[in-house]
């Protein structure tokens, strides 16, 4: 009976390592296949490609709002602020809060899951070698990561991989996140709409 049970956890993890795998590769492969058609050159080409997924846009735009944490090379501002323009200031900003917490969570999970080597594939060895100090300072990271998650402009997605190679426990890093992203994410949906009001009104 032992036997049995420990044949069918290897049996788990061999499948969760094969889907986890397999999603990162679809995920780079769409990254790679977006660059290369223009998807991301501008906030105009990106809210095109949104369009053209009709009913299916929203789901679409919160798949690629977690795919540019994971794949940090993938313009963030520019899908937030293409969200705002093509589902409006709010559903634009659920939809960006939606996908990003589900990246940065998925970030995390990577790093703590497969360590150092892997991490190295998603993030510039420049940028791991920026952060990788942080590593050994315990709760002066946690405060850090904090304040970065909740200010605008710091590298949040590449610091999601890094928290997920400390000791963070899930519960804190994922209570960081989910209270932090709100603030930065109301930045550029609502302030994107006011923005474009004000170019109404000048008009």
């Amino acid at each position: 009976m032992e036997t049995r049970c420990i044949g069918k956890r290897n049996y788990i993890s061999l499948i969760t390592k094969l889907t986890t795998v397999f999603i990162i590769l679809a995920c780079i492969i769409f990254a790679i296949c977006g660059y290369r058609a223009g998807i991301f050159e501008s906030v105009e080409t990106f809210q095109d490609f949104i369009k053209t997924a009709g009913l299916w846009g929203p789901l679409l735009f919160i798949f690629i709002q977690a795919l540019q944490v994971v794949i940090p090379a993938l313009p963030g501002f520019v899908t937030c602020i293409a969200g705002a323009v093509v589902f409006g200031p709010v559903a634009g900003f659920i939809y960006s809060y939606t996908g990003m917490c589900i990246g940065s969570i998925l970030a995390f999970y990577i790093s703590r899951r497969y360590g150092t080597a892997f991490v190295k594939k998603f993030i510039s060895e420049e940028k791991y070698e920026k952060y990788s100090a942080w590593l050994e300072k315990g709760k002066k990271f946690d405060i850090f990561f904090a304040l970065a998650i909740f200010l605008p402009a710091a590298p949040d997605d590449v610091l999601c991989f890094v928290a997920g190679l400390t000791k963070m426990h899930w519960k804190k890093f994922t209570m960081i996140i989910l209270l932090g992203k709100p603030f930065v994410i109301a930045l550029y949906s609502i302030g994107t709409a006011g923005f474009s009001q004000i170019l109404n009104f000048l008009g």
